[in-house]
């Protein structure tokens, strides 16, 4: 049973910025360095774990790749507690003028990690995925997001098309993004509170998550390549955004 209770979970948290980031935010049990390799981030990472009582455990690289279940650990892996979802309302009441991301069946945890990132740098105030076909929160999720994950809200809903309803309800405006809408994303109004939605690898938009949205917009593509990966369509329209809201006044629904 984990130290956490009977019903919590724990995550193998690892990679520098993400186990940095996760010391203070998240309860941990141990965190496990590799043996003999005391670079300054890594050594950043041990006196904080001395100075706030976190148990240390120094170990050789295989042992590392057993807790983390990956080689791509960086030399630190973490056990602790795994990142909890939050409900919609946290997000919505985040801001007045709330920016969400809602992702529609992304399954691959680095692009998970990368808007998360993106959605982090570019101000906005969570990001929404649904519980089935998409990826959800882990550590690799985490390593991908480089710390980032600790400082965003996400949740996870069970019926994403009822959640896009429930956001227009609440006076939020819904843009979905894919490559044959006739408006360009440029034209999206973003300055109101709203919420940004994405399609999963190779999918694009589900119909009945496109028809709740209330416009639909492209990101114009000049060259021979016709689509672009979700975590950068993400930014650019997360930036786009980001851009609206810091040069002018939002608009009444």
């Amino acid at each position: 049973m984990s130290k956490y209770g009977p019903e919590s979970q724990s995550d193998a948290l690892y990679g520098i910025n993400a186990v940095n980031e996760a010391i203070g935010k998240r309860a941990m049990e141990y965190v496990m360095v590799s043996a003999g390799h005391h670079g300054p981030r890594v050594q950043a990472i041990i006196d904080a774990c001395r100075a706030k009582g976190i148990a240390l455990r120094f170990a050789p690289q295989p042992a590392l790749e057993r807790v983390a279940g990956t080689a791509q650990h960086q030399n630190v892996v973490a056990v602790c507690s795994a990142k909890a979802y939050d409900d919609l309302e946290a997000l919505l009441t985040a801001s007045e003028r709330p920016l969400l991301v809602v992702l529609d069946g992304v399954e691959d945890p680095a692009n998970l990690g990368a808007v998360v990132r993106t959605a982090a740098a570019a101000g906005a105030h969570g990001v929404v995925i649904p519980e089935r076909r998409a990826a959800g929160l882990s550590p690799a999720v985490a390593r991908a997001a480089a710390g980032a994950l600790e400082h965003m809200r996400i949740a996870r809903v069970t019926n994403l098309v009822r959640a896009l309803v429930d956001l227009k309800k609440r006076n939020v405006w819904v843009y979905g993004f894919e490559p044959s809408a006739p408006k360009s994303y440029l034209d999206l109004d973003c300055t109101v509170a709203c919420a940004l939605v994405l399609g999963g690898e190779g999918r694009g938009l589900h119909r009945l998550v496109r028809e709740a949205c209330d416009e639909v917009g492209h990101i114009p593509l000049h060259g021979p390549v016709q689509s672009l990966n979700v975590s950068v369509a993400s930014a650019l329209v997360l930036y786009e955004a980001a851009r609206q809201r810091h040069s002018s006044s939002p608009r009444a629904r």
